[in-house]
């Protein structure tokens, strides 16, 4: 290789050490900035905040490893399913209030079935009188 071609290696090379650098910057920055506005640390997030690529972000270790902390911590914890024996009070619970309920209604339909057995049993009576009287030709059996 010849200087010159050295030369413009070396400057390359440190051309993109520099722009990688800007970038990591930006990444932090913007994480940061996220950070104080209390908004979700995603990928997606510091992309758009930093104006760096996801490529960027994924291939650098230290700000992967760095967003996915982050990231995971800002996720709410899931609330634990109730025990199995406080399911089954539940269970227990509502299934005597849905006995109590239907007990109640078989009270309440048999009350009605007797009101109307004695309403029909009046307005037999009542149709009966009224034909003893003369005002109706016959009683329907």
């Amino acid at each position: 290789m010849t200087d010159a071609c050295t030369k413009r290696t070396q400057t390359l090379a440190a051309a993109a050490k520099a722009k990688s650098q800007t970038k990591t910057e930006a990444a932090e920055k913007a994480i940061r900035t996220l950070v104080k506005r209390g908004e979700p640390i995603t990928f997606q997030a510091v992309q758009r905040e930093a104006a760096v690529s996801h490529a960027f972000l994924y291939n650098h270790p230290d700000l992967r490893g760095r967003i996915e902390r982050l990231r995971a911590q800002a996720r709410p914890v899931p609330t634990p399913a109730p025990a199995a024996d406080e399911q089954g009070t539940l269970v227990l619970a509502l299934t005597s209030q849905i006995t109590r309920l239907k007990k109640r209604h078989r009270e309440e339909v048999q009350a009605l079935r007797d009101a109307l057995e004695q309403a029909h049993g009046e307005n037999l009576d009542l149709r009966r009188e009224l034909a003893r009287r003369g005002r109706v030709a016959a009683v329907p059996q």
